[in-house]
């Protein structure tokens, strides 16, 4: 980024598409390395002959560094920022990814787990911040931007797996690793814009604070964190069910199921492009109702109709269902101002830990009723939406408190 453009970042009062974008092709880079890790444990499994137990506490060391510990960061950087923590996270998956191309033993593959881990800890509420920084007043149409960075690459991760990592060998996840130092070199720039704008803030009066008690935004993060659950435990049965169910329903290969998860998927990724911008328009309780409870009819119907109805279904649910995760992240920053960061990395960490804990315990539940069961089961998750209607309207909150600044 040259110093002339640098300027007219500077100087520009509107959304900051250089920024933005940079943050979104981190993104997309952060949750590759992060995705190919998880689509290696076949190549780890038959390396070093382990058992499903160990391959288990490979998950759990990555699990716990990349989402308990997000909050934990965000928290220590809304108290004291800090611009190059961004490259430095980037800089951890890259010594993850090597540590992993060199591994010799088990021990050290949970190492190179714990340094991606890490490393995706510090990159997601720092990158969330700053998308909101650069975010122009648009604040949910960045975290969609931002956010789908992170939907593409956690899908290439495995593709990349499959068609280079796997044939190769585990030496050849070292090429990967120049992705990571990529993402530094764009992180290092960003960090610039980002130390210029923090020395800028020390300028400005400070944020306002919540127009609610502090009791009723500990219950309003309470309701969100709940439709976390329900929103996360569900999109993690489609995705790693999906094609079994449809397998066993109605006895289709695995060339025609891949079909539906892909289309899933593509409905996933539009959702959450759009999610953000909507809220942006309509305010962000109602994207929040419509997408988490507006589905419930179409979940609940899933389990019981055909094929074609079922693709038809599943494209609704797959939108709907995406577009409240920006709208959720933006609502809840709005919600307790001056700690995005703290915010974003307890978003961005449930997410990743339910996300991984659902595919676990709904597979146990899979295996014991079935997996038609399982679906009929899950359908009735987004009827938890119906808490929403104790998310206060935080627009009109902000009125009756007469801050004179957004919430």
């Amino acid at each position: 980024m040259n110093n002339q453009a640098s300027k007219q970042i500077r100087s520009s009062g509107g959304t900051v598409w250089p920024i933005l974008s940079a943050v979104s092709v981190s993104h997309f880079l952060n949750d590759t390395m992060q995705s190919l890790l998880l689509a290696l444990y076949p190549l780890f499994k038959g390396e070093f002959h382990l058992s499903f137990v160990q391959v288990g506490l490979i998950t759990m060391t990555f699990q716990l560094t990349a989402s308990v510990l997000q909050p934990l960061v965000g928290n220590f950087t809304d108290r004291r920022p800090m611009p190059w923590s961004l490259a430095f996270g980037m800089l951890l998956t890259f010594s993850g990814l090597v540590t992993l191309s060199q591994a010799g033993s088990f021990g050290m593959v949970l190492i190179a787990a714990a340094l991606v881990g890490t490393g995706s800890s510090i990159f997601h509420p720092e990158s969330s911040r700053v998308a909101r920084m650069a975010s122009g007043g648009r604040h949910g149409l960045a975290q969609s931007v931002f956010q789908v960075g992170g939907n593409a690459g956690s899908a290439t991760g495995p593709l990349l797996a499959a068609w280079l990592v796997l044939p190769a060998g585990q030496h050849s996840i070292a090429w990967v690793s120049l992705a990571a130092l990529a993402g530094m070199m764009i992180l290092m720039a960003v960090g610039r814009w980002y130390a210029h704008q923090h020395r800028q803030a020390k300028k400005r009066p400070a944020p306002a604070t919540s127009p609610l008690p502090a009791g009723r935004v500990r219950l309003t993060i309470a309701i969100l964190v709940a439709l976390m659950f329900s929103k996360f435990f569900y999109l993690s049965s489609i995705n790693n069910y999906l094609m079994f169910y449809l397998m066993h329903r109605f006895a289709i290969d695995q060339q025609m199921a891949q079909y539906h998860l892909f289309a899933f998927l593509a409905a996933v990724a539009l959702g959450t492009v759009l999610g953000g911008p909507i809220g942006d328009r309509i305010g962000r309780r109602q994207v929040i109702w419509v997408s988490i409870l507006g589905i419930a009819p179409f979940t609940l119907a899933l389990p019981w109709v055909g094929l074609q109805t079922s693709l038809v279904l599943s494209v609704i649910i797959g939108f709907m269902l995406a577009s409240a995760f920006p709208a959720m992240v933006v609502y809840a920053q709005e919600l307790i101002p001056g700690r995005v960061g703290t915010i974003s990395g307890l978003f961005f960490g449930l997410a990743f830990g339910l996300g991984g804990i659902g595919a676990a315990l709904l597979g146990a539940v899979a295996d014991t009723a079935g997996i038609v069961r399982l679906y009929e089961w899950c359908s009735m998750l987004p009827l938890l939406g119906l808490l929403a209607v104790f998310l206060p309207d935080l627009r009109h909150e902000t009125q009756t408190a007469d801050t004179g600044a957004p919430v």
